[in-house]
Formats: C-alpha cells, sequence, structure tokens
C-alpha cells in the first residue's frame, strides 16, 4: 500500500484492496518533487502526519516505511523486496501525481500490477460531464449533477485485521523543520481529523451558513487540512450531513469541482484558464516589489488584509472569506499577476491544495471559472466592516490596532491612526478604477 494524499487507515478502499490480495507493507515515499516548494509549515505538519500514521499502523500490528528518492525507482525497489505483486493507491488525479503513477506503472514491470482504488474525492474527477461528455466549467451546474450522481458510503476498513508485511522500515521520519517563532499548526493525524469534526457538529455545523464568513467567529470546520492530506476521507463526512446541511455540501462540492476543472485542464496549475486574460497588465518595477513585500508581511495599512497575511504566517491557515480578500487587494488593488499570490500560498498554507488553490486564486483574479469575472473587487475596508463588524479579528492579529474600539479598527487613518502601524500603501477607490479600466481594453481588444 504506497499511501499519499489519503493517511489514514480507516474508510480507505485502497488499503482494503491491498488487505484482500495479501499481506501489506505501508510505503510512503519522500519525494522531492514535492517537497521542495513546500514552506516550513507545511513540510512540518507532514511529517507530524507521517508520525501519527506509523503510530497507528504501530498500534495495528504494522508499521510505515519510509523511503526517500523518484517513486519511479523506490516503489518498485521495495515491492521486489517485499515480494509484491502489486501497488495499491488511491488514485491521484493532480498533473504531476497522474504522470508520476504511469512512471511508476511502467518502471514495475510486467510482474507486479499498480492498482488503483478510489480517490480523494467522493466522486472522482472525470465522473460528472455534461450529457455530451464535456466537461462543466460553471460550478452551479456541476454541483447539481455531482449532487445527482451521488458517492459511496464510508468504506468499512478494519486496520487491526490486517495481515501486515515484515518489510525493512527504511529511513526515520525527518525531524520538523525549523519554524518562525509563535506559529501554531493544527494537530496531525487521523484522530485529529475525527476530534475536530466531532467538535465542529452539530452546534457548529448547524450555525455554519450563517456564521462561515465571519472569522471574527470560530465557525469553520477546520477540516481542510486534513482533507488535503487525507486524514478523512470526505464521504465520511457526507454521510453524517443532513438535508439542512446544504451549505456545507456546497463546500465539499467545490474542492471536487476545483479537481475536476485540473484534470480536465492541467495546464490550469499554471497557466491562465481564461486564456485571454494574459494580456492585462501588471505592476513591476521596485514599488510594486515593496507593494508585494508589504503585502507579505501584513504591513498594507489596510486592517483586514494585514491581518488575514498575519494569521496564514502564524497558523499556517487563513480564513476562507480572507483569502478571497487578501487575493483581491493583491491582484486589483496592487496589480501584481495571480500566480505569485498563489505561490506563495503554497508555501505557507498547511492546507495547500494545488487545485482549490490555484482555482481560487483565479476565480478571485478573474481569469478563471467564475461567470462575472473582473468585475468584482473586493473593497477591504467594507469587507471589514461586513465580516468582522466589532473588529475582534483585525485586532486578534493587528496588535497595533488594540487600542482603536469596536468598528474603528477598519478605518484607523479616521480615527488618529495607530503607533507602529502603517498608512494605507494605496488608494483603493483610484486602483479599483486602473484594475477595471485595464480589464476593459483585455475585453475591447
Amino acid at each position: 500500500m504506497w499511501f499519499r494524499r489519503d493517511l489514514r487507515l480507516h474508510d480507505h478502499p485502497a488499503l482494503s484492496a491491498a488487505a484482500a490480495a495479501g499481506p501489506v507493507t505501508a510505503l510512503f515515499v519522500l519525494d522531492d518533487v514535492l517537497r521542495r516548494p513546500s514552506g516550513g509549515p507545511r513540510l512540518a505538519f507532514l511529517y507530524r502526519s507521517l508520525r501519527a500514521l506509523d503510530a497507528d499502523l504501530r498500534a495495528a500490528g504494522g508499521r510505515l516505511v519510509v523511503r526517500q528518492g523518484r517513486p519511479e525507482q523506490v516503489v518498485p525497489a521495495v515491492a521486489a523486496e517485499a515480494g509484491a505483486t502489486s501497488v495499491h493507491v488511491s488514485a491521484d488525479f493532480n498533473p504531476y501525481g497522474a504522470a508520476r503513477d504511469d512512471r511508476v506503472e511502467d518502471a514495475l514491470g510486467p510482474g507486479t500490477t499498480l492498482v488503483r482504488t478510489g480517490s480523494p474525492y467522493a466522486v472522482a474527477p472525470g465522473r460528472v460531464t455534461k450529457p455530451d461528455g464535456t466537461p462543466y466549467k460553471v460550478y452551479s451546474a456541476f454541483y447539481r449533477r455531482w449532487r445527482e450522481h451521488g458517492w459511496r458510503d464510508p468504506a468499512d476498513t478494519n486496520a487491526p485485521a490486517i495481515e501486515w508485511a515484515d518489510t525493512d522500515p527504511g529511513i526515520d521520519i525527518p525531524a520538523d523543520p525549523e519554524l518562525a517563532e509563535g506559529i501554531t499548526l493544527p494537530v496531525a493525524g487521523e484522530a485529529a481529523a475525527a476530534a475536530t469534526w466531532a467538535r465542529f457538529t452539530p452546534d457548529r455545523l448547524a450555525a455554519y451558513a450563517e456564521g462561515r464568513n465571519r472569522p471574527d467567529r470560530d465557525a469553520t470546520s477546520r477540516m481542510s487540512v486534513y482533507l488535503k492530506y487525507g486524514a478523512v476521507h470526505p464521504r465520511t463526512l457526507l454521510a453524517q450531513l443532513g438535508p439542512h446541511d446544504e451549505i456545507y455540501r456546497k463546500e465539499l462540492a467545490w474542492r471536487e469541482f476545483y479537481a475536476a476543472i485540473l484534470h480536465f485542464f492541467p495546464e490550469s496549475a499554471r497557466d491562465y484558464f481564461v486564456p485571454e486574460m494574459k494580456r492585462i497588465a501588471y505592476a513591476d518595477g521596485a514599488q510594486a516589489a515593496e507593494h508585494l513585500q508589504a503585502w507579505k508581511d501584513g504591513r498594507t495599512g489596510f486592517p483586514i488584509v494585514d491581518a488575514g497575511m498575519r494569521q496564514m504566517r502564524a497558523e499556517g491557515w487563513m480564513h476562507n472569506r480572507l483569502r478571497m480578500i487578501v487575493a483581491s487587494f493583491l491582484v486589483k488593488d496592487l496589480h501584481i499577476e495571480w500566480t505569485i499570490g498563489a505561490k506563495y500560498f503554497m508555501e505557507h498554507l498547511v492546507d495547500g491544495d494545488l487545485a482549490s488553490n490555484q482555482h481560487g486564486w483565479q476565480w478571485t483574479a478573474g481569469t478563471g471559472t467564475d461567470a462575472a469575472p473582473f468585475y468584482r473587487v473586493f473593497n477591504p475596508t467594507a469587507q471589514g466592516q461586513k465580516f468582522d463588524p466589532q473588529g475582534d479579528y483585525v485586532r486578534r492579529w493587528v496588535p497595533e490596532l488594540r487600542g482603536l474600539t469596536g468598528a474603528d479598527v477598519h478605518e484607523p487613518w479616521l480615527h488618529g491612526g495607530a503607533p507602529g502601524y502603517p498608512a494605507p500603501i494605496v488608494d483603493h477607490k483610484k486602483e479599483r478604477q486602473v484594475a477595471l479600466d485595464r480589464y476593459n481594453e483585455v475585453r475591447a481588444s
């Protein structure tokens, strides 16, 4: 069993398939192609997830075999060492993962088969299409068909009953990289995922539709990081949702929609989903570099933007409403290309999922699947006033503004400012018009 984005022992069809074939070797490959672009928080959470999986395997009578190298070399070598005639995986639909699996399959040779069972999604990318077989490009239509298609019940995977092979465990799981002082990451592992979900249900789930856009409240599930690493399967969560939980179900479907988009349009991981938007003009030069650094540091002078960026640096996570606000600000107020922000997010977010991250950025930037793309420009001050009405979220992450009460924190320049906090680095009204003018130039050409 070659674990990748499925670091759990329950509701695991690929593990069940492996167990049915004979004694199981549990393998994880440290692939530098995937580790290289990851920042410290992402690597630390990965290693903690592997330690949690290893502990669970040991409790079930097995252990995690860890090797480092190119999967097309490592996996066949471990399969030969274990005397395996089949290598079991959850199918990977990301561009790199799909190509990697093809290379491994070829390298295994005729004596050993690569068996793909299940995937990290409730409905595997590519299964939900229009009647003519073409992909949906609009979320609402995709969601209706996805809902009609449905999904399987959680799989009954009995880890303690599995016969585990006695295979050389290989190398140790790496130690966590050094993290910035004060950073606090979620607890890793399948048990932590279950505990986090239990804390969310039923009360927070019942209030989710009303509270999900409020970063000042503890109103979201925080399950994204566990879905990203497969400490829980979305099918497990869907099985516990009732008729009144449609908003949360739709949020899970966004993840599936973006995975389907990336499956059908793999170039959209790095390139523009709407090609003509490549012609839009972006800022460059020294001022653009200064603005980008101010955005990264949470020093733009727009409190809600700065709070979101500081939260990401401190927790490796950011509230989804803030992800849209800070992305809109970077692209449409600072006129910096969305690819730069998307890359920075993938370095820092422990839940950074390629499909969701890239297409979330493209949606906000107006280059992706949004039906009303570039005309949506978030006003950061108005967003703060609406979704953090008493300023509690801002005061938590921007301590320079704790001397201001209530909603005054969203416009400190109107209330005498605050020592050590910068003035706004741009005029939002002016830059909004610049963004719209540039978009209209592209539309007219």
